[in-house]
């Protein structure tokens, strides 16, 4: 299972990276400028402080800028984000995306107890073999920083309840911009307790 994760990592890192690149690339300066619509949820600096909504400081900057796409096409959907991102253009998506990018992601505080996140941690690196459940390592990393060339996000210190409810979505088949099915495919084979237990472990890892 993960020599087809790490196959498909590098086809998908191939088949994004043109479409991604070719425009110019992003200016946080402008990304700053075009920011403050996103304040209200996301913080000035990308540090959201509700947790059900995502800290995108330090996320890497073309998997931002996919999300943002993603929403502009329908291909992601949110109400308040579709309706947010309808009047940019590729290119102030792309500054906004090295904006919060360059910013340095917040510690989080995961409310997880040592049982929940040796679960978590377990499941996070060895996955399920009984039930297909694939290691969250194999993609995303020891330390949660991801793999921006594959367009892995980085999910260390991400808030817990918001990791939860994309697991979730994508669980339900109600989110669906992941390539080739990966995460549906993972989210699918996990339990109520893996869930919750893998996610406070991911809020519980360093960012820096």
């Amino acid at each position: 299972m993960k020599k087809l994760v790490v196959i498909a990592a590098a086809t998908l890192a191939v088949s994004l990276s043109a479409s991604l690149h070719a425009a110019e690339p992003g200016d946080p300066e402008r990304g700053r400028a075009l920011s403050s619509p996103c304040v209200a949820c996301h913080q000035a600096d990308g540090n959201s402080v509700n947790p059900e909504w995502p800290k995108i400081a330090g996320q890497h900057e073309d998997y931002l800028f996919k999300q943002l796409m993603d929403y502009k096409w329908g291909r992601r959907s949110h109400p308040l984000m579709n309706a947010q991102v309808a009047d940019l253009t590729e290119q102030n998506m792309r500054d906004l995306a090295a904006y919060f990018a360059s910013q340095e992601t917040a510690p989080g505080r995961p409310s997880g107890d040592e049982q929940t996140l040796a679960l978590g941690k377990k499941v996070y690196f060895g996955g399920n073999l009984q039930t297909g459940v694939a290691a969250c390592v194999a993609c995303h990393g020891p330390n949660g920083k991801g793999n921006p060339a594959a367009l892995f996000p980085s999910v260390a210190a991400q808030h817990a309840t918001y990791s939860l409810d994309q697991l979730h979505q994508f669980h339900d088949e109600v989110r669906h911009n992941d390539p080739s099915r990966m995460m549906r495919d993972v989210a699918g084979r996990m339990t109520e307790k893996e869930m919750e237990a893998v996610t406070q472990y991911m809020e519980s890892l360093d960012p820096r």
